[in-house]
């Protein structure tokens, strides 16, 4: 499914809502959360996502080891980033309601 301009970013940043996680989590969380709807970007896009949300500080890196003993990069909602995650979920619901209303109008 394709998705809309700045949906990628907001994804990154709810699925870090609960805690830290590593790229790879992240990507799967994405999917299983979606029914495997929304299949996750390449790992360089992936990458120059959180970068860029890093430059921003909207999400901090650590370096740790996964839960199959790999060196990974730990990511995390930083503060900063809760507000464009809030901003950008309330954008979305407004949306999703009015798209909602169009297609399925009163009777």
């Amino acid at each position: 499914m394709e998705l809309l301009q700045g949906t990628r970013d907001l994804l990154i940043l709810r699925t870090l809502l609960p805690g830290p996680r590593y790229g790879h989590a992240i990507a799967k969380a994405i999917e299983f959360n979606s029914e495997v709807v929304l299949q996750v970007w390449s790992t360089d896009h992936f990458i120059r996502r959180c970068h860029r949300q890093i430059k921003r500080s909207w999400i901090s890196v650590k370096e740790g080891t996964s839960e199959n003993n790999r060196r990974s990069k730990f990511y995390r909602l930083t503060a900063k980033g809760r507000r464009p995650l809030d901003l950008e979920t309330r954008k979305w619901d407004k949306l999703a309601g009015t798209i909602a209303r169009i297609l399925r109008p009163a009777e």
